[in-house]
């Protein structure tokens, strides 16, 4: 069976425990975009609390994304989600 592109509705936080580790890098770059383009400013990304190792990879994601002006661990969430801000187009 070939891999299909899988559409995921764009709103202010999506949640990526369904997606392997190895496909987060990619899915937080488009969705960064994507939400950017959508208008939002501040979206939240669930990743879950285990042993941190998908709430590093988002956040390394998200460091290395342009569009990112800052992020930071959802106190709400206790280290299950970050939110971060993004910027404005010019």
């Amino acid at each position: 069976m070939a891999d299909e592109a899988v559409r995921i509705p764009i709103e202010d936080a999506i949640d990526l425990h369904a997606f392997a580790a190895s496909d987060i890098p990619s899915l937080v770059a488009e969705y960064v975009e994507a939400a950017a383009a959508a208008g939002f400013r501040e979206i939240r990304l669930v990743h879950g609390r285990g042993r941190g190792v998908q709430r590093a990879i988002v956040q390394a994601a998200l460091e290395r994304h342009p569009r990112v002006a800052q992020f930071w661990d959802d106190p709400a969430a206790h280290l299950g989600a970050t939110i971060a801000r993004l910027v404005a187009d010019s």
